[in-house]
């Protein structure tokens, strides 16, 4: 893959008049929907005078959550109307508990209200939280309207706000609504990490950790040499790693936008993730449960004999670096975890698709994994 030859380069301050080229780009290549990652630090100014130069809509909705809203969106406002852009801002009561159709028929209602029609564009500002809820809007908008992303979070930067997957959540399960939308530009500026704690920056470096053990074996070599850097941000590393976690999911998804074969590798770790995170009745951040579901699926994986011991201590011991866990809750039973799986909404025809690790770079997918075998690899996942 390209993407393992990236470097490590400098950024630099835009030129008066300068609009291509500055930040790093990533494009993801679709057959009629291809679009740019914009990556670097100080994006946000200036995605008002991008926006002015390569407009994708006449008028601009952000839709952003309570907190966003203060320290971002109305900086961001003020930005986009120097730039004699019409923008308005529309907000939503921080957390998951809003990622339903409640939420979205109140913003929906709210957008007609303030006049926003098929030539307007939606702007979703924040987490993973505002990006599905505000792609999945822009989705279903008069039938579709524009959408650009501009992810405020780690988790955000390398994995929701890339690949076009919207959704809201249903008392049965989490993202049961949702379609594939694939937004116009995404602009990833790594500044805004610095405003996130140690708990919300290890939430996405679980998501890089997973892009290393899936597809780049140099990417997870240096997670273990900088853990230190990227823990604190260094803006060169930090760069760097948004810059390849993207550049591999956008691979992945260039070969499989609707998640028919290849894409179901993004999903290492998080089978057995999302039973934990339910188990828990969610009170475990997603990218935490995704590290115990990737410990989890590494010991499946070492146990027939697929990976080699030295990668699951490797895992283990760079998760502990980042100050991620890597053991499965007491509290959960293994016999709730084995029946969320079987409930997972990715299962087909009954059978659910595990994806196993040959060892950091290498994966599988195969629907032959047992119960027995599932409860081994939990069991063996306690502390």
């Amino acid at each position: 893959m390209q993407d393992k030859a990236l470097s490590f380069s400098s950024f630099s301050k835009p030129s008066p008049g300068s609009i291509k080229h500055v930040w790093e780009t990533v494009s993801v290549s679709l057959v009629d929907k291809s679009y740019d990652i914009l990556i670097g630090p100080g994006l946000l100014t200036e995605v008002g005078r991008m926006l002015k130069h390569e407009p994708i809509g006449e008028n601009y909705f952000i839709i952003t959550d309570s907190n966003v809203e203060d320290y971002v969106g109305i900086d961001l406002v003020s930005i986009m109307k120097n730039e004699g852009l019409n923008v308005d801002m529309l907000s939503f009561p921080a957390g998951e508990a809003s990622k339903n159709m409640d939420t979205v028929v109140t913003l929906a209602k709210s957008l007609l209200e303030r006049g926003a029609d098929r030539k307007s564009a939606i702007l979703a500002l924040g987490g993973g939280v505002s990006g599905d809820i505000a792609g999945f809007l822009a989705s279903i908008y008069m039938r579709g309207i524009p959408l650009a992303q501009i992810p405020t979070t780690l988790l955000a930067q390398v994995d929701s706000s890339v690949g076009g997957k919207t959704g809201v959540d249903l008392p049965e399960g989490k993202n049961l609504l949702g379609t594939f939308y694939q937004p116009r530009r995404v602009f990833a500026d790594i500044g805004v990490l610095s405003t996130l704690s140690q708990a919300e920056l290890r939430n996405g470096l679980a998501e890089v950790v997973k892009y290393g053990m899936i597809r780049d074996p140099q990417l997870f070599h240096l997670l273990e040499e900088k853990w230190w850097d990227i823990i604190n941000l260094e803006p060169l590393v930090t760069a760097h790693i948004v810059k390849v976690s993207c550049a591999i999911k956008a691979d992945v998804v260039a070969h499989d936008e609707f998640e028919g074969g290849l894409r179901r590798i993004l999903n290492f770790g998080h089978t057995v993730g999302h039973a934990v995170e339910a188990g828990a009745g969610y009170k475990i951040p997603h990218g935490e449960a995704v590290a115990i579901g990737m410990m989890v699926i590494s010991r499946l994986s070492v146990d027939k004999g697929l990976m080699p011991e030295k990668d699951l201590r490797r895992l283990d011991g760079l998760l502990e670096k980042l100050g991620l866990p890597r053991h499965v809750p007491s509290s959960i039973a293994t016999e709730e975890i084995l029946e969320l799986t079987r409930h997972d909404k990715k299962a087909q025809g009954g059978r659910v698709h595990f994806v196993l690790s040959k060892g950091v770079g290498e994966t599988v997918i195969t629907d032959e994994v047992s119960s027995r075998e599932l409860a081994r690899a939990v069991e063996g996942s306690r502390e």
